[in-house]
């Protein structure tokens, strides 16, 4: 494993980009409702279309690293980014903003594949664990810079101003990876078939497993930004005062991710951790639930922010333990997996418009896969040892 070369701070901005962009987006929907002319829920489909194209994003980009390289798949994503934030900014009607983000969408794709497959090539085991406990951190954290930067802005400028930073902070991204992304693909990577890769994945539970519940806890997490603003709306808080809720959501990653980081060392199996993650998730919910008609609905958000720190690092970093010799077209196919249904659960979040009901049925949809998970790994290590008795 060669990371002598990598530039962690890089890797956190690749990392962090495609979250800044859609949450940089959402307290902006007020204002392209008002400019449009459009209802909420059209306003608020382009954030499900982002999370869809994405999708398609990862797997075109997760083949191409196993083709062109990682860097040179980064360099050309973030290229087509900026020409699709470009078109945002000048676009003359909703339909045309609305394609343009997908295509943002399509290019910010590198952010998560890319990036998630050069971690891949460079660290493995309790290393990779521990990367991708910062790295969940820094998804946490992302939306604090995404939502107060977004919200200044479109308080400033309205949606435009959005779009014109998302342009700059692109740009300067590109030219450090230029600078400064070393290419880590193997030289000795093997070349199979997408198709291939994807019939085997298939069929391999623990891929739905970690799909799906990758998934729902990304659910949970994004519905905030896609309800929130117009349950602040409807109570009279400003979209400043939405921005600032960021706060609590980046001080709940942060301790999600350093408690896992000590479970990790305390050697604490992951399915645990999972589990208590699952179960922080339904007390955030039940906490929204009770306080949805008032101005503090976003305190128990921390939890959420906290159960999403503790379970994505011990759900990615096993993801993919048996797919080493084809990590780009494999950790595509699984972010395909997951993104769309982040994407079309996201949609139906946003058409139900209840934040409490949408973060229960996330975290009753967990706590059965886990169980379903845990009792199906101990009948067969029961049959397991029942083959080596006899």
């Amino acid at each position: 494993m060669n990371n002598k070369n990598l530039s962690i701070f890089l890797l956190v901005g690749l990392i962090m980009f495609p979250q800044l962009l859609e949450t940089m987006y959402s307290p902006a929907l007020t204002s392209i409702k008002n400019h449009f002319s459009v209802s909420t829920s059209e306003a608020t489909q382009a954030l499900s279309v982002f999370f869809i194209v994405f999708a398609f994003g990862v797997v075109f980009w997760g083949s191409m690293c196993d083709v062109i390289g990682r860097r040179t798949s980064t360099l050309c994503g973030l290229a087509i980014c900026i020409i699709a934030a470009l078109s945002c900014y000048f676009a003359p009607t909703f339909q045309a903003l609305l394609y343009s983000f997908g295509a943002c969408a399509f290019g910010a794709a590198v952010g998560s594949v890319c990036t998630q497959t050069i971690l891949r090539d460079s660290f493995e085991g309790k290393s990779l664990a521990r990367i991708f406990s910062i790295a969940a951190t820094v998804i946490g954290l992302s939306p604090v810079a995404g939502m107060l930067l977004g919200s200044w802005l479109t308080s400033y400028g309205g949606y435009s101003w959005v779009f014109a930073a998302m342009i700059i902070l692109l740009t300067v991204l590109l030219f450090w990876c230029i600078i400064a992304l070393p290419e880590t693909k193997p030289t000795h990577i093997k070349r199979d078939s997408l198709l291939f890769v994807a019939s085997k994945m298939l069929r391999d539970s623990h891929i739905w497993y970690i799909s799906l519940m990758v998934g729902l806890a990304n659910i949970a997490l994004f519905s905030y930004y896609n309800i929130a603003p117009f349950m602040f709306e409807k109570l009279g808080a400003s979209v400043t005062f939405f921005g600032n809720t960021s706060f609590v959501l980046a001080l709940g990653s942060v301790i999600g991710s350093s408690l896992n980081m000590l479970l990790i060392r305390m050697k604490l199996k992951a399915d645990l951790i999972v589990l208590t993650s699952i179960l922080i998730l339904l007390v955030s919910g039940l906490g929204v639930y009770l306080l949805q008609d008032t101005l503090w609905f976003f305190i128990p958000m921390t939890l959420v922010s906290l159960s999403f720190g503790l379970m994505l690092p011990n759900l990615l970093s096993t993801a993919l333990v048996n797919y080493r010799n084809h990590l780009g077209t494999a950790g595509a196919l699984l972010g395909l997996f997951y993104y769309l249904i982040i994407g079309f659960g996201l949609d139906y979040a946003s058409k139900a418009g209840n934040l409490a009901f949408t973060l229960l049925i996330c975290g009753g949809c967990t706590l059965i896969l886990t169980i379903v998970k845990m009792i199906a790994s101990k009948s067969n290590k029961l049959a397991n040892e029942n083959i080596t008795a006899n």
